[in-house]
């Protein structure tokens, strides 16, 4: 019998369930990612109140598809390892709980978004919730191409603060859109190759597991990473940042394209949680060079 139908559960357990429930982790990217779409996107003073408007809807949407992909992906994370701690298949949340919190968060924060922000960031925050999970989510199960899919929903970000600070979706969003796609595939593939096992266990269809060699993935990986190198230099090509940037991001794409290199090498576990690692230390970096660097509009 679990917890939750015994209803034994300490108030602090049931609180750090919540947060779990959150996913902190991939919260805390997006915030960051629109944070800096928000302020490359913005002409003239940095407006802080549509900035902490923008901030604290796309959380709430963030915060509601995190609990609602608990909730989808409740039967196969009990096959996991690293997930059957987590709180529905624990049964510290029971899946009713975890699905009306995320539904309610996700109207809560797409409605705050169009009312205090902009129309335009409500919607773009409500499609990344509706491709995640009506379309990503469920694929993870069917095709390793669901990571390709994700990438999708995983770069709007940076959009949705573009969108509120811009008022329209131009080529500066798209380039930060485009960064950010490229970027998942070595931190999410790297991520893949060290959960191999766990995710054949569950059934989730990604790359390492469906082609065990591993030579897809890192050609994947060592392909997107070079990619990103020219695409992140693109906010100074098109005057969102100066020469600071220009040569930040050069440095930052090189070193991590060399360390898809290394992780190709020798493929072991321990080198793809460095390379995982490396993909952790890049996007805040890259994002806190272009904040520093930008050019005032």
């Amino acid at each position: 019998m679990t917890h939750a139908r015994e209803g034994i559960i300490p108030a602090g357990e049931r609180l750090s369930a919540y947060v779990n429930l959150a996913k902190p982790d991939v919260t805390f990217l997006v915030i960051m990612t629109t944070v800096a779409g928000f302020y490359a996107g913005s002409r003239g003073p940095l407006d802080w109140a549509l900035l902490a408007h923008t901030v604290l809807g796309t959380t709430m949407v963030a915060v509601g598809t995190a609990a609602l992909n608990h909730f989808a992906e409740r039967e196969s994370d009990k096959h996991m390892r690293r997930t059957a701690s987590r709180p529905l298949p624990s049964g510290v949340i029971e899946p009713a709980q975890a699905f009306w919190f995320g539904a309610a968060l996700i109207m809560a924060g797409t409605v705050y978004l169009g009312l205090f922000s902009t129309f335009l960031a409500g919607l773009l925050a409500l499609l990344t919730s509706a491709l995640y999970l009506g379309v990503y989510t469920p694929l993870k199960t069917k095709t390793s191409f669901a990571t390709l899919i994700g990438a999708i929903p995983g770069a709007l970000p940076p959009l949705i603060g573009w969108a509120a600070a811009h008022g329209s979706l131009s080529l500066g969003g798209w380039i930060l859109f485009a960064i950010l796609f490229f970027w998942q595939f070595p931190h999410f593939l790297a991520i893949a190759w060290m959960y191999r096992e766990d995710y054949a266990r569950a059934g989730i269809q990604m790359l390492p597991v469906v082609e065990p060699s591993g030579d897809r993935t890192y050609r994947q990986i060592i392909g997107t990473a070079a990619v990103l190198v020219p695409v992140s230099l693109l906010p100074s090509v098109v005057g969102i940042t100066g020469v600071g940037y220009f040569f930040g991001a050069l440095i930052l794409g090189l070193g991590l394209f060399q360390m898809c290199l290394w992780a190709d090498r020798t493929r072991t576990n321990a080198r793809a949680k460095w390379l995982m690692h490396a993909t952790v230390i890049y996007i805040p970096l890259l994002l806190g060079f272009m904040i520093v660097d930008r050019i005032p509009r």
